[in-house]
């Protein structure tokens, strides 16, 4: 069978993106066509906009529609819900079963829809995967870092017990299973985290491709993100609520937060090298 004939037999998917006013328009854009040239071309791309944009963004958006017409579905929110609340409108959108999130400012490979689609085709037992992702400088493009998650379900759902065992940026789930374990909830940080160990303990079974997939653009205020106050109280009661709903032990809840604390007192020259060593 030769390539061609293969791929039209793949189920088809829909790309679910939010964007705010925050957004860099260039790495929009270049997020926007990254995922519009797959190899496997999605049926749509639901896009919700997390409250008023500015007008550099909406350019972008009305000349990705006007070149693709019959795939981008805009959703347009009146106040700033947050990425949860965006993903669940984007979800009750879809109209395929196989879901592909892609984050506004990052760059997918040009096959990495195919693969993650024909994985959950091939293997109908998984509900999600993901793959590793290759960290980049934003201001110079040189590569920093390829970052490799756990392979197999079971390596999947132990090391879920600490830390978010996909890279957020490349997962692809089945809608089905995500509305089975009740969507995306409200919380403000860290709902990648508790949206994928909510689907582990319903259930789900997991996977991650080992080669690279999506290359996630590395900028300055990435640690200062990670290091504020409230990334920092919501990163330890997410966990807390998952060790509270016995996914994960003691111990497993105080390691992570300690590191988080951690980070967030060191001081700022310090968090680069300290997040490199052990947080990655």
């Amino acid at each position: 069978m030769d390539k061609d004939n293969s791929r039209e037999k793949l189920p088809d998917y829909s790309v679910v993106m939010s964007v705010y006013a925050g957004e860099d328009p260039m790495f929009f854009r270049e997020s926007l066509e990254s995922m519009m040239r797959q190899t496997l071309p999605c049926r749509e791309l639901i896009l919700v906009c997390d409250g008023a944009l500015t007008e550099e963004l909406d350019m972008v958006i009305s000349d990705i529609s006007a070149k693709y017409p019959r795939k981008l579905r805009l959703v347009r929110a009146r106040r700033q819900m947050g990425v949860g609340a965006c993903a669940n409108a984007a979800l009750r959108r879809a109209g395929t079963d196989i879901i592909v999130k892609m984050d506004s400012d990052d760059i997918a490979m040009p096959d990495r829809c195919e693969k993650q689609v024909r994985y959950l085709h091939e293997h109908p037992a998984a509900d999600m995967v993901g793959a590793y992702i290759e960290e980049f400088d934003s201001d110079s493009g040189d590569i920093i870092a390829e970052r490799r998650t756990p392979v197999t379900d079971s390596e999947i759902r132990k090391y879920a017990r600490r830390r978010n065992p996909f890279n957020n940026q490349t997962l692809c789930y089945r809608r089905a299973a995500a509305v089975r374990a009740g969507g995306y909830t409200t919380v403000r940080r860290c709902e990648d985290y508790e949206f994928v160990v909510r689907m582990l303990m319903n259930g789900s079974h997991g996977a991650n491709i080992p080669e690279t997939l999506v290359r996630y653009r590395v900028t300055k205020n990435n640690l200062t993100r990670r290091r504020n106050v409230n990334n920092t109280i919501s990163f330890i009661a997410v966990r807390w609520h998952i060790h509270r709903e016995g996914f994960s032990s003691l111990l497993d809840f105080l390691i992570p937060c300690a590191a988080q604390l951690l980070l967030f007192m060191m001081p700022a020259k310090l968090t680069g090298l300290f997040y490199k060593k052990l947080l990655r």
